[in-house]
Formats: structure tokens, sequence, C-alpha cells
């Protein structure tokens, strides 16, 4: 039998070595991808790679002979920089107003309704906002395009703005909420109007966390892939006024990494690596003003006097914006339902696929729940035994813990297109040499650590102190409290994290389209084979234009998978702060 000490000692160990795998994990991805493409950048030369304006690859082009193709990305590079910038104009303006509304000028119950409205806009996957982009938007601006339809910088900037909304208005209202009441009190103790302590005390004050709210905008904006191929127009050529076609760096990965020669595919790593490098950069901009938002604390601010008082205009655009953000919902989950609804057939749902016959989304259903499974299953484990090292195993502070944190950030910011290709590069041969979804559920889990772990780790500090002093107190060892008394009092927390985790494989696109299939396929024969998820199908479906009826039944299927896995959410986060707080101190506080 085995000792408590053994068993304390391999807890311990294993715990620490899930912590470790999410070290490896970044350390490998970036080294890979960074070893790969270093011949690619050798061949053409690092200057004219970044700062060639000549995209013309040769499939033919290998490294042991004179390349013939051009392989600049500046355009690329521009193209990406002015859409994320039109991204935060639009995204940045409409969502630090309606944060200021929802924590400022709305009512409790207005707060609460309209919070579920920007939870259910963060949770709607990118194809869907780039389906609504390509037949509302882009016809919406034909009338005016100077080409031939209304693709290009303006529509793209307005897509993207609104994917960024939610991540603005949430990190913006939680600190706004954060400032001290006594900051509001003392500028109305002063005269100053609402609107005037709100603007000039409240908004001032919370700057640290609405710049940060930005710097984290930017990086979705600048990492987004499938919704940008669908309205970009994808030129590889610099953005020509607002109705250019132009072309992203994770547009271009996507759309040449099929057929790519050997040059080609190593210039394509090479795009990854200059994305990392911005994703790299935007994490250390928000390391460093959420690093000074703790040192200075919320600041010091007081009711100042201005020339020029803009908060009655302020508050005005509060309303005004907040009116835009749900006429703006309201649109994208209509046109959905109501064009798809009448599609849906069970013949559409439930039928298998045969390659010339009639769309059945049947099997991508399948394989969507299969990937699930495979990704649940490594992510899950890995992800809670990480949040129980960083919880119960170490000191707050120390340099493990900041290490282990680092890298899950660097695990959430990593665009969903380099974990394609890492995927592609390394799961995929791993598995056959072929398209999986076995493969896909690997790529696929490590992108949901950072969920897991951050979700699990918030229910564990939530899990009060007495419960373990007092089961210590009884003579448990730390194992046997961490899995008899902290877990199950997590649990609900738990159940949460991987809710949440379902909903990210559910809208995934395009790490799928290359390690698990781009196309709709018959029904899967097991994990080793292939499929398309739900996601990538609703993409393909939009590809060919006389399957647009079942591609919007698809989108609809889409919507209400993740209104449902939302609305579970909720409910479990719900009963969390029942159980925590327990149901007595709930009703106490409602009577009175």
């Amino acid at each position: 039998m085995v000792s408590a000490k053994v068993k304390e000692t391999l807890s311990k160990v294993l715990f620490t070595a899930a912590a470790i795998i999410c070290i490896v994990a970044v350390v490998t991805i970036f080294v890979f991808i960074v070893a790969k493409s270093i011949p690619a950048l050798s061949k053409i030369g690092v200057f004219d790679f970044i700062f060639g304006d000549v995209w013309r690859p040769d499939k033919e082009d290998v490294y042991d002979q004179a390349i013939n193709g051009k392989y600049g990305i500046l355009p690329m590079i521009v193209g990406s920089i002015f859409s994320t910038v039109g991204a935060i104009i639009v995204g940045g303006v409409l969502g630090f107003f309606t944060a200021v509304f929802l924590a400022r000028f709305s009512s409790p119950k207005v707060k609460k309704i309209f919070g579920t409205v920007i939870n259910l806009l963060a949770g709607i996957p990118s194809v869907v906002y780039g389906f609504f982009g390509m037949y509302v938007m882009i016809p919406l601006f034909s009338g005016i395009s100077p080409t031939a339809d209304g693709s290009g910088l303006l529509v793209t900037s307005l897509v993207l703005g609104i994917m960024i909304l939610p991540t603005v208005v949430a990190l913006s209202k939680t600190s706004l909420e954060a400032v001290p009441q006594s900051y509001y009190e003392g500028a109305r103790a002063l005269g100053a109007r609402h609107e005037q302590a709100v603007f000039r005390t409240v908004v001032p004050a919370a700057k640290s966390g609405i710049t940060a709210s930005v710097i984290l905008g930017v990086g979705r904006a600048i990492g987004e892939t499938m919704a940008v191929i669908m309205i970009a127009g994808n030129s590889p050529e610099y953005p020509d006024g607002l109705f250019g076609s132009f072309r992203t760096l994770t547009a271009n990965i996507v759309l040449e990494m099929g057929y790519a020669g050997e040059v080609q595919m190593g210039a394509l790593l090479s795009t990854g690596v200059i994305l990392l490098i911005f994703i790299a950069i935007i994490n250390l901009l928000f390391g460093l003003v959420m690093s000074d938002r703790k040192q200075h604390g919320s600041g010091r601010r007081h009711l100042r006097e201005i020339k020029y008082d803009f908060s009655k205009a302020g508050k005005v655009l509060s309303w005004v914006t907040a009116g835009i953000v749900a006429v703006v919902l309201v649109l994208i989950i209509g046109f959905v339902f109501i064009k798809g609804i009448p599609h849906i057939t069970p013949q559409l749902l439930f039928s298998d696929y045969k390659y010339g016959g009639e769309p059945s989304i049947g099997p991508a259903i399948v394989a969507t729940l299969m990937l699930i499974v495979i990704s649940i299953l490594i992510a899950v484990p890995l992800g809670i035994a990480t949040a129980v090292y960083l919880n119960e195993y170490t000191r707050r502070g120390s340099r493990m813990v900041k290490i282990v944190r680092s890298a899950i950030d660097v695990l959430s910011g990593i665009p969903s297109i380099v974990y394609g290709l890492f995927g592609a590069l390394t799961f995929v041969v791993w598995f056959g040499n072929t398209t999986s979804i076995l493969a896909g559920g690997f790529t696929v889990s490590i992108m949901l650590l950072p969920v897991v772990v951050r979700s699990t780790e918030e229910s564990l500090k939530s899990v009060p102190d007495s419960f373990r002093e007092g089961s210590l107190a009884l003579g448990a060892g730390k194992v046997r409290t961490i899995f008899k008394v902290v877990l199950p009092s997590a649990l609900p927390g738990i159940f949460s994290a991987i809710i949440l985790a379902v909903g990210r494989v559910v809208s995934e696109t395009a790490p799928l389209i290359w390690t698990m299939g781009s196309v709709i396929q018959p029904m899967p024969t097991g994990f080793l084979g292939g499929g398309a998820t739900l996601a990538v199908a609703l993409y393909a479906l939009s590809n060919e234009y006389r399957y647009m009826n079942e591609a919007y039944a698809t989108a609809c299927v889409l919507m209400i998978i993740v209104l449902a896995l939302n609305t579970a959410a909720g409910i479990i986060a719900y009963r969390l702060q029942r159980k925590l707080q327990g149901e007595k101190n709930v009703k106490r506080k409602k009577r009175y």
C-alpha cells in the first residue's frame, strides 16, 4: 500500500508537470516556428522579406536553387495595421462609451440584460461575423463603392470593430466599477453634475484599465483570420482607399498554405513569426499598463477645472453608442435566424453527405462532437492540474508562478492561425501525415489551456481558506484536502470553464482547416479520419454560392449552440455564487 507521503510527493510532481507542460508548449511553438522559418529568411533575406512590397511566390522555388518568386510582405503588414487601426477607431470608441453607459448611466436591470448581450457578442464565431459582413455589409456599401463590390478596408474595419467590442466593453466596465465610490462622491460634493463627475473624475481614474482593454482589442484584431478572408478582397497589395482590396498577414497564411512550395511554405512560416512578434509587443504593452495600474492603484484624481466641458456630450454619446451596439447585435442575430431557420431540415441535419450530392451538415455535427471529446479530454485535466499547482502549491509572487502565468498569457494571445501552422507541421505529421480529427483535437487542446486554467484558478480562489484549514485540522493530508474539499467546492466553476472551452472549440475555424480538413466530408470513420466542423462547413458553404440557404441554416445552428452554451455557463455561474455565499445568505440579502 502506497504511503501518504509518497502520494503527496507524486501528486505534487504531477501538478508541477502539468504546469511545466504549459511552459513547454509556448517554447515549443515559438522555437518550432522560428526554426522552420530560418531557411526561408536566409534565402529571401530578412530585409527583402519584411520591406519588400511584391508578393508573387513561385511554388517551384526550392532552397538549393535560385528563386524566381518575390516574397515581400510589407503590403500585408500595412494592411494588418490599417485594418487594426480602423477596428480600434470603431470598436474602441463604441466599446468605451458603451462601458461608461453600463457602469454609470444604466439601471441594474438594463446592465444585467446588456451584459448578457455583450457576452453573446463575444461568443459568436468569427466566421459568422465574416458571413454577416459578406452578405449584409458588403452589399450595403456596394452602392457607394467605386469597385465592383463593397469589400475592402471600411467593411473589414467595421466587422473587426464589432468583434473587439466585447473585449473593450468588459474590461473597461470592470475598471470603471473598480474606481472607489469616494472619488465620485467627492466630485459631486464639489458641485459637479453626475456626468461631470463621471467623465472628469471616474474615467481618468480608470484610464489604465481602459487603455489595457484597447491593447487587448488590438491583439484580437491583428490575429483575426476567417472574418478578414471573407470581406477584405485578399489582393496582396497596399490598401487603396476605403474600398480597395487588400490582404492581412493571417489571411496570407490561410490562402496559400494549402498549395505552397518549399520556399513559399517557409515564407508563410516566417509570416507567422512576424505575427508572434506583434503579439509579443502587444502583451508587453499590456503588461506594462497593468503593472503601472497596480503600482499606482486606480490613480489619484480629483475634479479639475477644464476650459471646455464635454461631459454632456459624453453622456449623449454613451446612450447613443449603447443603442448602436444593441442594434448591431439584433441585426446580426436577426439576419442569421430569419435567413436560416426556414432552411433547417432533417435532411440537412441528420443525413450523411455524399460527394456530388445534396449538402448535409450531419457529418460536420459528428466531427464537431468528436473534436470536443478529444480536446476536452486533453485540455481539462492539464488545465485543472495547472490551476491546482498555481493556487495550492506555490507562494504568491514566486518566480515559478510568474513564469507559468506568462506562458498562459502568451498561449492566450497567439493567433489561431499560428496554432494551425504548428498543428499542420507537427500533429498532422505525427498522425499519418494527413489531416485528422485527432490532429485537430491536439491542436485545439493547446488553445483551450488558458481558458481552463484561468477559470479554474478563479474558482479555486473563491473557496474559503477555512475549508482547507478545517480539513487539515481533522488530519487530512494536502492531496486529500484538494480532492475531497477544494475541488468539489470549486466544481460548479470548473463546469463553467468546461462549457466555455466547448464554446471555443465550436467557434474555431482557422486552425482546423489545415489539421482536420477544409471541405465537407462524409461521416467520419474514426478519430484518425478527417472531417469538417460546423464552423468550417459554414465557411465552405458560404464560398459555394449555390448553397446559400444551407449556409444560412448552418450559421443559425452555430448561433443556437453558442447561445445555449452561454446560457448554461450563466446558470452554472449563478449556482456557483449561491453555493459559495450560501442560500440562506442570498435569501437574507434579498429580504433586507
